[in-house]
């Protein structure tokens, strides 16, 4: 099969460009990864041209020989769905989790983006909580909620509360809650660990005055995640734009009645009285 036939792929590149004309994409900003499945890589295989090892900067021993696709370190998003052979690229990671290597893709040179680590540990994370069933990461600048992060306290607690009471659905896509993740530098190993470990309790992770990390099964769930978070950040936003406090909200026990109901578990912890 052609790579670019392949139907993971193209639903790679379709994810890649909903996000661009979300407006969540300036320049080069954001990232996109998915772990490939056995099978689908074997479909593809006949096009792959392995280039050298290179160290991943981590190291993820349960993700030894898996292949991932992934955007490119300074591609633009808006490219990917006109020129994806120059903007995304498959690797293969070696037995031990140490090392990957380009099997396809990037074909005018260049590397998988600079939160490859922040990826792998994700993935590797997300691989180990949910026996295998998460397989996309995704990193998106998304405007409200990084204008969130400079009013509110940066707690989990808090971020959570406040976006589960700005939509009913809320609480039923994301009932687990959100992570915050305080500023750090972008693309190294210690932002990695920081969202690595609260991963392991959430599937949204905010990135503080910088973006949104996001794990799911699959490609509609993971954008879908994203696109809640986002627009119930967009909602707060014009609410705080009128005044500064609610008239009316979704009580503690509102919550709890609806998660009844809708059959999901939400931490007591967020349900807090005000």
């Amino acid at each position: 099969m052609k790579f670019l036939d392949a139907e993971f792929v193209q639903g790679f590149i379709r994810m890649a460009n909903d996000g661009w004309e979300q407006g969540w994409h300036e320049r080069n900003g954001g990232n996109l990864s998915y772990r490939v499945k056995p099978q689908e890589a074997e479909s593809v295989k006949e096009e792959f041209s392995p280039g050298e090892w290179r160290p991943i900067g981590t190291t993820v021993p349960a993700l030894g020989g898996e292949y991932f696709l992934v955007t490119g370190s300074g591609k633009y998003f808006r490219n990917v769905i006109i020129k994806p052979e120059d903007s995304i690229c498959m690797i293969e990671l070696d037995e031990s989790g140490e090392n990957y290597r380009i099997v396809w893709g990037l074909v005018n040179g260049g590397k998988p983006t600079s939160e490859l680590p922040s990826h792998l540990m994700n993935h590797e994370v997300k691989m180990l909580t949910t026996g295998g069933a998460y397989r996309v990461i995704y990193h998106a600048h998304t405007a409200n909620v990084i204008a969130l992060t400079f009013v509110l306290p940066l707690t989990d607690e808090v971020f959570t509360r406040e976006l589960w009471e700005m939509a009913t659905e809320c609480p039923v896509v994301f009932p687990s809650g959100i992570g915050v993740v305080p500023w750090m530098v972008p693309g190294g190993r210690d932002i990695a660990v920081a969202t690595s470990e609260l991963m392991k309790e959430y599937d949204v992770a905010i990135w503080a005055h910088h973006g949104m990390f996001a794990a799911g099964e699959d490609f509609d769930l993971t954008f879908g995640l994203m696109h809640t978070v986002e627009k119930s950040a967009e909602i707060l936003v014009k609410m705080l734009s009128m005044r500064p406090d609610k008239l009316q909200t979704i009580s503690p026990q509102d919550f709890r009645d609806l998660a009844r109901d809708f059959k999901v578990t939400l931490p007591e912890k967020f349900l807090y009285e005000k």
